[in-house]
């Protein structure tokens, strides 16, 4: 998801799609615990998502 595309968002859109972000990141890493999975870096990925949503519902709500 691009920059452009989380600025189009309402709040509540960013907050649902930061639970889902959470979620998914989660069960990377657990897929990846038991076995190491074939892309790593989509674990850094949604790391970086999940912060770009965070700042994205900071800048929102002031």
């Amino acid at each position: 998801m691009k920059n452009a595309e989380i600025q189009k968002l309402s709040l509540d859109e960013l907050k649902a799609t930061l639970a889902s972000e959470k979620d998914a990141l989660a069960r990377l890493k657990f897929a990846h615990a038991i076995s190491p999975i074939e892309n790593p870096l989509r674990l850094r990925e949604s790391r970086k998502l999940i912060a770009r949503l965070e700042t994205a519902i900071t800048a929102a709500s002031k």
